[in-house]
């Protein structure tokens, strides 16, 4: 549902415009709410209402008696926030969630098929660079039979 990657920045009350080709996808499916929280690799992961539900459901799912699900949980989750676009498709970003990504102004939205991610763009371009170079290892292994 959601490809590509894009350039934006965050004005100064915290507001970053979501891709016009993602925001039409909103009008197409008639999704108004979205989920936003700590990802991995210290982007911000955001779904839609629907996608949040499921993905909440495999979370929930985890043993509350393993240490490492309790600890995913309540970063993931204490860490989470409804939102919604604004009539100009900006999203309000809370400041903790820019500070846990280290957004400052300049980002990048990308769109990774079920989950909107949003990077400061100097980290992003720093995953990408030391990413790319083993991306054909990574889809091997991944592509591989005993995978």
């Amino acid at each position: 549902m959601f490809y590509g990657e894009y350039e934006h920045a965050i004005d100064t009350k915290g507001r970053l415009i979501i891709p016009s080709k993602f925001r039409e996808s909103f009008k197409e499916y008639e999704i108004g709410k979205f989920y936003i929280t700590r990802g991995l690799d210290t982007c911000l992961f955001m779904f839609t209402e629907n996608e949040w539900k499921t993905q909440e459901a495999k979370f929930k799912s985890l043993s509350f008696t393993k240490s490492e699900a309790r600890k995913f949980n309540r970063l993931y989750f204490s860490g989470a926030c409804q939102i919604e676009c604004d009539r100009q498709g900006r999203i309000l970003v809370p400041k903790y969630l820019k500070e846990y990504a280290g957004i400052k102004r300049d980002c990048m939205v990308i769109g990774v098929s079920n989950r909107i991610e949003i990077w400061a763009k100097d980290k992003w371009e720093e995953y990408y660079r030391s990413s790319q170079e083993s991306f054909e290892d990574i889809a091997e292994k991944l592509m591989s039979p005993e995978a």
